[in-house]
């Protein structure tokens, strides 16, 4: 069975994409990428200051991280990138010439999501930021819609169920 060589996680910061990205790709045998680690340093200064980034601050993460999936497919290494990709733009972006990417958005209640960014120290991303991500936030019309208040084995395990059943139509 063939599954997409691309599974795009996408959602706020604290909605579990390096989680259900390292289990994901664990459970499949892909690759995983996460998205945090592309940023430039000049970014990864503005969201340690709590400055949200604007689209010239992303537009050069958003390029690297599309030739990354592009080398990726290129050689036939399926591959599991976890990123915020809040808005429209910025996921046509990432797919751009990523044939058989797959949006997956892990989406779920903004106190659910609050408390867990309060319990955890990202390494540069405040929770002071998180509200400013769900303004941004457009609803992908195209993406499978992930309630992160499950347990993330549960999530995983429903991911790797549509993926396995994508492949097969």
């Amino acid at each position: 069975m063939s599954l997409a060589p691309v599974v795009l996680l996408m959602g706020v910061s604290g909605s579990g994409k390096t989680t259900i990205g390292t289990a994901l790709a664990q459970r499949l045998g892909w690759r995983f990428v996460d998205g945090d680690d592309y940023h430039p340093p000049a970014n990864v200064a503005k969201m340690r200051a709590g400055t949200p980034l604007d689209d010239t601050d992303r537009a050069p993460w958003l390029a690297r991280l599309n030739a990354l999936l592009r080398h990726s497919v290129a050689r036939g290494e399926p591959v599991v990138l976890a990123c915020s990709a809040l808005r429209g733009h910025y996921r046509e972006r990432l797919a751009d010439r990523v044939p058989g990417l797959r949006v997956a958005w892990l989406d779920g209640d903004a106190a659910l999501i609050g408390e867990r960014v309060a319990g955890r120290q990202h390494r540069y991303m405040p929770a002071s930021l998180l509200a400013s991500q769900f303004a941004a936030l457009e609803a992908p019309a195209d993406a499978w819609r992930i309630d992160v208040a499950g347990e993330p084995d549960a999530i995983v395990a429903e991911l790797a169920a549509r993926l396995a059943l994508s492949s097969t139509r």
